[in-house]
């Protein structure tokens, strides 16, 4: 009868034992600068203060260079600016465009919300009382 018992114990412990391995749940850390640098994007999503302004950036394509350059293009036009990738407290994306309305609403220190090889998703909140922002891209 003590055999009978004993078994199902033993088992038991055996088991425990097998899945005390450690997992490796640590993942690295992507920098960002080595995800935009690879491949174009698009804006895929640009919302200021609840407007949604993502038709204004149809057709155009963003490209990062590792030196903190970003161009922006589409069959009209096409516009500079740089950009700056920082993990401080957070994960940051700067983006500044030297000209073009419709660009300099991109300039903001977004916080970076949702990070894959192939999207951002970032939100900026802007402490002077002018909202929250939301934009997206996503490689082309």
């Amino acid at each position: 009868m003590k055999k009978i018992l004993l078994m199902p114990v033993l088992l038991m412990m055996l088991c425990g034992l097998g899945s005390c391995s450690k997992s490796n749940d640590s993942t690295a850390i992507v920098p960002t600068s080595s995800i935009i640098t690879v491949g174009n994007w698009k804006i895929t999503y640009f919302v200021d203060n609840g407007s949604d302004h993502t038709s204004n950036y149809a057709g155009l394509k963003l490209i990062f260079i590792s030196n903190g350059t970003v161009t922006s293009s589409n069959d009209l036009f096409s516009v500079n600016g740089t950009w700056v990738a920082s993990l401080n407290t957070e994960d940051k994306l700067l983006l500044n465009f030297n000209t073009g309305l419709q660009m300099e609403q991109l300039n903001h220190d977004w916080h970076i919300l949702e990070k894959t090889s192939i999207k951002l998703r970032m939100e900026d909140v802007s402490g002077g009382g002018g909202g929250t922002r939301y934009l997206t891209i996503e490689k082309i």
